[in-house]
């Protein structure tokens, strides 16, 4: 089994990925090219850090005085983390040990057969849902949505709790057929817990050209507060039994 992984960067206390406070590791690598990545440095696989097994738990020891009493965990996230599944098998069932929430912050975008062994150690899967259109997918990720789609699919079949992750981008993915695609694909999930909308942010722009890459949508701008109300009211009524934040 891998007892090394590569990693981008860790976050030891944070709040925005999974319940309470949670020890975030962002894994090097994804095989995703989406066009509003905000993190275009963690895409090239067998880079950044090499870490180990035992120094990454023994570091997350330390952080459990704040992490168990907030119900908090860990999560590991990306690029995409399932590229290094085999190391996170190994971590996760040392996580498990130590009865610490795991959760994994996904594209989805990965076999099934490969993953199986690790859902069996997984208690959240944040999905991110890059668009549930299909050609909408492939536009904004350089991908075919079929992975992600079946791995959504074996989610509901092993009855994992699932977040949605969706991100709002203003005249891309946020028109009715958008919402109401998303709201077809939730409502096959029984397995899905609530559904975050998160609003597009341009903080990416200054990144790729700092890597020297050309943003393809510069114009894109962040919703507005109203426009995240709207677009929460409209799922809402299109999924009435799901918690959407």
């Amino acid at each position: 089994m891998q007892t090394e992984a590569y990693i981008h960067s860790i976050e030891t206390l944070g709040t925005l990925d999974g319940p309470g406070i949670r020890y975030v590791i962002f894994f090097q690598g994804c095989a995703m090219r989406c066009i509003f990545c905000h993190n275009p440095d963690t895409w090239q696989m067998g880079s950044g850090k090499t870490i180990n097994v035992d120094w990454l738990v023994d570091d997350i020891k330390k952080y459990l005085p704040y992490i168990k009493p907030s119900g908090g965990g860990v999560t590991v996230s990306g690029g995409e983390p399932l590229l290094q599944s085999d190391f996170l098998e190994v971590l996760f069932r040392r996580l498990d040990r130590l009865q610490i929430h795991k959760a994994i912050d996904t594209s989805g975008f990965v076999e099934v057969e490969r993953v199986k062994g690790l859902l069996r150690w997984t208690d959240l899967i944040l999905l991110s849902i890059k668009s549930a259109q299909t050609q909408c997918y492939r536009q904004l990720t350089g991908q075919s949505s079929d992975r992600t789609f079946r791995f959504a699919r074996y989610l509901t079949k092993i009855n994992k709790p699932v977040w949605i992750r969706y991100v709002i981008i203003p005249g891309i993915t946020d028109s009715l057929p958008d919402l109401e695609a998303l709201a077809d694909l939730v409502s096959t999930m029984p397995n899905v817990q609530k559904i975050e909308l998160l609003p597009y942010n341009d903080l990416g722009v200054y990144k790729w050209a700092d890597l020297g890459m050309t943003y393809s949508i510069p114009d894109a701008k962040p919703p507005s507060e109203q426009d995240m109300i709207s677009i929460r009211a409209i799922l809402a009524s299109l999924l009435p039994s799901k918690e959407i934040t």
